[in-house]
């Protein structure tokens, strides 16, 4: 399960997405979001689909690897689903076993809450694997500049996201080498009830967590020598500039954002 998280992991190349400006592509992300909120009946997901895939295509990325990173999340989607499918109010009812219920409006709405969470993570997947983290924190960065004349840390908040993005794929591998190594010494993380499950994992945390303080540390002695006190003054190696394909792009996402909003409205 460990290697189907994809959060935090960048794959390069050299396509047209990877391209882009890593500015538009936190826009082009945020629209996208906008757009998946906007989807007012599972049917209308075939909108975002289609953007899914035509990004998916033009960033060189397989759509089965991109949904690896739901795969981590299968609980809280059965969990999701259950819930909005027994605990929602309607009123065709299609299977009723005591005070536990199925609707026709609670399966639509069970439905359309899962899908939006998969549309969620799997197209927010696209950023990461398509920005290096430099470049996403460059993009972060200029994007909240306007927000340092009320004294806005932009800087080390992009700073800050930006490590944390770069840390998970470093402690998953540290997980995985841990969990090996404590298998090979007995210890059992899959069979028995919940509680049992539970305390086995204790073995797991104390390790990583002295792993994850251990790079801390080792990060911050880092900066430190290379004398890094902020972006005060700081000069970039890549200078950020919106290219005439930036612009096509936003314009696209924009019109699928249009389709989707004018299809709740007039196709409710």
């Amino acid at each position: 399960m460990l290697k189907d998280i994809t959060l935090g992991q960048y794959l390069p190349g050299n396509t047209l997405v990877h391209r882009l400006d890593p500015r538009a592509k936190i826009l082009l992300t945020a629209l996208y979001i906008a757009m998946v909120f906007c989807v007012k009946s599972p049917v209308w997901y075939v909108l975002p689909l289609g953007y899914l895939v035509l990004a998916s295509r033009t960033a060189g990325l397989r759509f089965r690897q991109m949904l690896k990173s739901v795969k981590p999340l299968r609980f809280l989607l059965i969990l999701t689903f259950a819930l909005n499918l027994f605990f929602s109010a309607g009123t065709t009812v299609w299977l009723q076993w005591g005070v536990l219920r199925i609707t026709r409006e609670g399966f639509f709405t069970a439905l359309h809450f899962s899908m939006r969470l998969v549309f969620l993570v799997v197209g927010t997947s696209v950023l990461t694997l398509t920005t290096s983290p430099v470049s996403l924190s460059d993009g972060i960065e200029m994007l909240l500049k306007p927000l340092k004349v009320i004294r806005f840390p932009a800087h080390e908040l992009a700073m800050m996201m930006t490590i944390a993005l770069r840390f998970i794929p470093t402690l998953i591998e540290e997980t995985d080498k841990i969990m090996k190594a404590q298998m090979a010494r007995g210890a059992d993380f899959e069979s028995g009830n919940l509680l049992r499950r539970v305390k086995a994992m204790v073995p797991l945390l104390v390790p990583l967590f002295v792993s994850a303080f251990r790079h801390a540390g080792d990060l911050a002695m880092a900066m430190e020598a290379r004398c890094y006190h902020g972006g005060e003054g700081r000069t970039r190696l890549r200078v950020l500039r919106f290219t005439p394909a930036d612009g096509y792009a936003l314009a696209l996402t924009l019109g699928f954002l249009a389709l989707v909003i004018a299809g709740g409205v007039l196709l409710p």
